[in-house]
């Protein structure tokens, strides 16, 4: 039996991934069985269990750890430039991102449900939010670094202190994206970035 590469286990898992990604944003994580995922993917049982042996959880968990480790690298990307984004413009980064993707912002609000009462998925959530949290982090530095008149107590400081105000933005755009009917993002992302140092 020939030897199956790297890279296509890895294209394999993607396309698993993917066709999660699209059954949890058709009926929810609650709502979505393996049927579901299997219907979507095309593929047998035992192509999807041969990846994730752990079924519907695991499979959540790994398309939101994705979701959230893309973003780090497309904020990394944008940080390694002259000028480095703003922070408003790293939170258009972000959110941009999650919806490029076509990431419903609901399948995170279920991720964090989730994490109120599942304790594999809340280490999940603290794993992949660290990870944000430090290019987060970064980026603000980098940025404060060039314009210390908003950093008098120096960037490391004022990075710490603007940090959870910019992932509750964050969150507050996924919270009203998801709930509110006529939500209208560009307009809360030009009054967060309104509101931010720029």
């Amino acid at each position: 039996m020939p030897k199956v590469s790297d890279a296509h286990r890895r294209a394999r898992r993607e396309e698993i991934l993917a066709a999660a990604l699209r059954a949890f944003t058709a009926k929810g994580y609650q709502r979505t069985s393996m049927a579901d995922v299997l219907a979507e993917s095309g593929l047998s049982t035992g192509a999807i269990y041969a990846h994730f042996a752990g079924g519907k959880r695991e499979l959540f968990v790994a398309v939101a750890r994705t979701t959230l480790l893309r973003r780090n690298e497309e904020l990394v990307a944008a940080s390694s430039g002259v000028e480095p984004p703003s922070p408003g413009e790293i939170l258009r980064i972000v959110l941009g991102g999650v919806l490029r993707d076509g990431i419903e912002p609901r399948i995170l609000l279920q991720l964090w449900s989730e994490a109120t009462i599942e304790p594999e998925i809340l280490e999940m959530v603290h794993e992949a939010i660290g990870v944000v949290r430090t290019s987060f982090r970064a980026a603000l530095e980098r940025w404060f670094v060039q314009h210390p008149e908003y950093a008098p107590d120096g960037p490391e400081a004022a990075a710490e202190r603007i940090l959870p105000v910019l992932l509750g933005l964050g969150q507050g755009f996924m919270v009203q994206h998801s709930l509110f009917d006529g939500f209208d993002a560009e307009a809360y992302l030009d009054a967060a970035t309104a509101v931010l140092p720029s």
